[in-house]
């Protein structure tokens, strides 16, 4: 397959006994997120939604579907007929897709993507006596006087009484 700018170029580029299949994943994925983000990513089809959602690509012998960890470890045993890795789904070109177990993993990788932007989108926003706005729970970054000698020195100028 020739390097595609988008997915239709990339199923399009694809032998033509296997574009329905490719086809067939693509809208898979569309029907289950449809505020799904679709680009080319890796040589492949990527989407993304809250994040990392789902790759697919076509390989020699199969079309390897691609979903970032821990969603294939958590659906192992839905997964026990099927060739799998730490991230990666080995789906047939001689079978139909496994349409429900499709979905069902990109929900699952949807529900993953939403609790973890929230967990970041929890993190309270802090600003310090000059302004500065930080994340951690510490003093602030860009003030703190461990940082470098010449922070630690504009500090101890900002200390002192401006001059007429």
């Amino acid at each position: 397959m020739k390097a595609a700018k988008n997915v239709y170029d990339y199923i399009d580029s694809a032998p033509k006994e296997i574009q329905a299949k490719l086809k067939e994943l693509r809208k898979i994925i569309k029907e289950v997120v449809p505020d799904a983000k679709e680009s080319i990513s890796y040589g492949m089809a990527f989407y993304a939604y809250k994040g990392r959602l789902v790759y697919f690509g076509l390989q020699k012998k199969h079309i390897g579907l691609y979903i970032p960890p821990p969603i294939i470890e958590n659906h192992k045993y839905d997964l026990r007929d099927y060739k799998t890795t730490k991230s990666a789904i080995h789906l047939s070109l001689s079978q139909k897709l496994p349409v429900a177990l499709i979905k069902k993993l990109i929900k699952a990788r949807v529900k993953h993507n939403e609790a973890n932007k929230l967990k970041t989108s929890d993190k309270k926003i802090h600003t310090c006596s000059r302004g500065h706005k930080y994340q951690s729970s510490g003093p602030c970054p860009i003030c703190w006087p461990g940082n470098t000698k010449k922070k630690r020195s504009l500090q101890l100028l900002d200390l002192l009484p401006s001059l007429p």
